[in-house]
């Protein structure tokens, strides 16, 4: 599996208009983004930090696997994403592996990704994302 570095971390908020002012005030980042990606109903902001990034996702409908997330276990911490060259052949290679797919193939996210996520039952319980820059068409 070609992974070259952690992504993102993404934190599951019931707000980004309230979680937002943590990031910047108290820890000093920077918002550089704030974007809807309504396939998945949610709106994320993003902060870098090196060269991994945060990724704050909240809910934007109760239906949402965010909303569901916070529901049952609060604010935290919701996945870990690797940044690959190819998405298909990590969820190949994991799949081959014995790791229970959440995504058979790669679909749009945010920040014009590629992503696919792998289930935590199967990696030891952290929802696990693996993702790379859309190709250029």
């Amino acid at each position: 599996m070609n992974l070259t570095h952690i992504e993102h971390l993404g934190i599951a908020v019931k707000s980004l208009e309230e979680a937002i002012p943590y990031y910047e005030n108290v820890l000093g980042l920077k918002c550089y983004a704030i974007e809807e990606v309504a396939d998945q109903k949610v709106k994320t902001a993003f902060f870098k930090i090196g060269q991994t990034k945060l990724e704050l996702l909240e809910p934007t409908s109760p239906e949402s696997t965010i909303a569901a997330f916070i529901e049952k276990r609060g604010e935290g911490i919701h996945h870990l994403a690797f940044a690959t060259d190819d998405v298909a052949a990590c969820l190949a290679e994991a799949e081959e592996k014995g790791v229970r797919l959440i995504d058979k193939a790669p679909r749009p996210g945010a920040e014009q990704m590629m992503i696919a996520f792998v289930h935590p039952k199967s990696t030891k319980g952290v929802l696990t994302e693996f993702c790379m820059k859309k190709p250029q068409e």
